[in-house]
């Protein structure tokens, strides 16, 4: 699927439409998708920062466009991201086929979750893979280039070690 069929349908939106005659200054900071391969968990959300409030909210495309508050975790004020992106999540997930091929990984995906963020003034799309097996993947791409920043290979059960040692239990 494309990127800016999301996005059309996001603009379309009556809720988003009238949060936009509402909230003028407000841009987005923020895109979350789940693309679920193995069943049909699939999500689009859209975040936007009012300045004027200080604070998110999100767009679930799935949920017919249902706002939902998001509280900031900090002072900071988020980027604003560019939504005038060409790309499709089918080429976004051969560019980590590949890259899985390359390293030897013999998984295959279950579930994507992306997180589409303004970092060091590029649009860089945070992915968590879910594997077969219990296997993730913790990858960053440059989406201009189309490039992969960073890509890490973990298990499920490295996540727990971190969580128990973390809350002092070994």
């Amino acid at each position: 699927m494309n990127f800016q069929f999301y996005v059309e349908k996001f603009f379309e939106n009556n809720n988003f439409k009238k949060f936009q005659k509402e909230n003028p200054n407000a841009f987005p900071c923020s895109c979350f998708f789940v693309i679920d391969k193995k069943g049909k968990d699939n999500k689009q959300h859209f975040d936007y920062f009012i300045p004027s409030q200080k604070k998110i909210v999100s767009f679930e495309l799935e949920e017919q466009g249902k706002k939902s508050p998001i509280d900031l975790l900090e002072d900071k004020i988020p980027s604003e991201i560019d939504l005038d992106q060409d790309f499709n999540f089918e080429d976004i997930e051969k560019l980590i086929l590949k890259k899985m091929e390359k390293e030897n990984i013999k998984n295959k995906i279950e579930k994507m979750l992306f997180s589409m963020q303004k970092i060091d003034n590029k649009n860089i799309f945070g992915g968590t893979i879910f594997l077969s097996m219990m296997g993730l993947l913790q990858i960053q791409i440059d989406i201009k280039s189309k490039k992969i920043l960073s890509f890490e290979k973990k298990s499920f059960f490295d996540i727990i070690k971190f969580s128990r040692k973390k809350d002092g239990i070994n």
